[in-house]
């Protein structure tokens, strides 16, 4: 039965640069069924959670721009349930909001913080785990996080290396955080074996989480506190908006989880995947013969191999000859064709594209 202490706060106002031309700043990937399930990533998501989280506990915080989209997709959530920030400022603010908005109605809350575009293969670890970290966090003064058991030494991602367990629990102590790492430095992380991959999503009370902020960011704390009367009101809209114009730029990890000495984590196996890249994509898609990847109305392939391949117009036909190892995506008004080795780039790209070319491109 859903708890009616547990909640959650989905981060989804990302841009997604990296899912460039399909992830656009007026449309980014969240709002996307990216695989062609029949859910958005952010519908996914949403229905994930509730299933053992109260649908009243469910927050979405994400950028004005993107509230119209988050009420069509997921038209279950009230107006107070949506949370619209003016600019983006990392995830420490947006989580601030989140959680000083929930301890105005709740201080005994526990929550869960996870991004919008997270694929989950096994729900049911996932769903063990989240409330494993929940329950704990509830008795503890802690901070909790999923990582990620290596399978390969990925560079995309960060890493948390872990202490020795001193007890019989199945969380660990947080030794240190890495941003993400070069190649060598990754492979020695998988074989030393106390190294999980970041996966962004965090669990802990208000309190303690709040205790944080006053520790590690209090002028973050201080801004999100005075506003306290103003949620859940008319005016909270207009307060928010003036004090992002004054909130510091910083995420969750450098503000607070690489400095306090209360964070643990889960070592986790629920076939995770942040579906940050075309190369991501790649991998959580069925593939023909040859190994491509096709995301098209209908593909025609000669000597081609490994490839994905996606177009937006559902009546396209999409031909490749002599292509191995790259990312085709057709949009309206731009064409990607990239390898896959240099998908990191595309980022570097849509920079380029918007000096260039202006905003309708990117």
């Amino acid at each position: 039965m859903p708890h009616a202490n547990h909640y959650v706060i989905i981060m989804a106002g990302g841009i997604g640069s990296r899912f460039w031309p399909m992830s656009r700043s007026n449309f980014p990937k969240q709002f996307h069924d990216i695989l062609g399930r029949g859910q958005s990533l952010i519908q996914e998501t949403y229905n994930r959670f509730a299933t053992f989280i109260p649908e009243s506990n469910i927050y979405v915080v994400t950028n004005e721009s993107y509230g119209q989209l988050v009420q069509q997709q997921l038209p279950n959530l009230s107006q107070d349930q949506i949370l619209l920030e003016p600019v983006g400022r990392n995830t420490a603010p947006c989580i601030a909001y989140a959680c000083y908005k929930i301890k105005k109605i709740n201080p005994d809350a526990v929550m869960v913080v996870a991004p919008a575009d997270h694929l989950i293969a096994f729900e049911d670890i996932f769903r063990q785990n989240i409330i494993t970290g929940l329950e704990a966090c509830k008795k503890e003064n802690i901070i909790m996080t999923l990582g990620i058991r290596p399978t390969r030494p990925d560079t995309g991602y960060g890493y948390i290396q872990y202490l020795d367990p001193q007890s019989h629990k199945p969380f660990y102590k947080v030794k240190t955080f890495t941003e993400k790492p070069n190649l060598e430095v990754a492979k020695s992380f998988l074989a030393s074996g106390d190294f999980v991959w970041n996966s962004g999503i965090f669990l802990f009370s208000v309190n303690t989480i709040g205790s944080s902020f006053n520790e590690f960011l209090p002028d973050m704390a201080e801004l999100f506190d005075q506003l306290t009367d103003k949620y859940y009101s008319t005016e909270e809209q207009q307060s928010v908006n003036a004090a992002y114009i004054t909130c510091r730029n910083v995420s969750i990890d450098y503000g607070i989880m690489e400095k306090a000495k209360n964070v643990f984590v889960i070592p986790s196996d629920f076939g995770w995947s942040d579906l940050g890249t075309w190369g991501s994509v790649y991998e959580n898609s069925e593939k023909d013969e040859h190994g491509n990847a096709a995301h098209v109305y209908k593909l025609l392939s000669y000597k081609s191999g490994n490839n994905v391949v996606a177009a937006t117009n559902n009546q396209k036909v999409v031909v490749i000859r002599g292509l191995e190892d790259f990312i085709v995506v057709d949009t309206e008004n731009a064409l990607l064709i990239c390898p896959k080795k240099d998908e990191q780039a595309i980022r570097e790209i849509v920079a380029d594209l918007k000096n260039d070319f202006g905003e309708a491109y990117v």
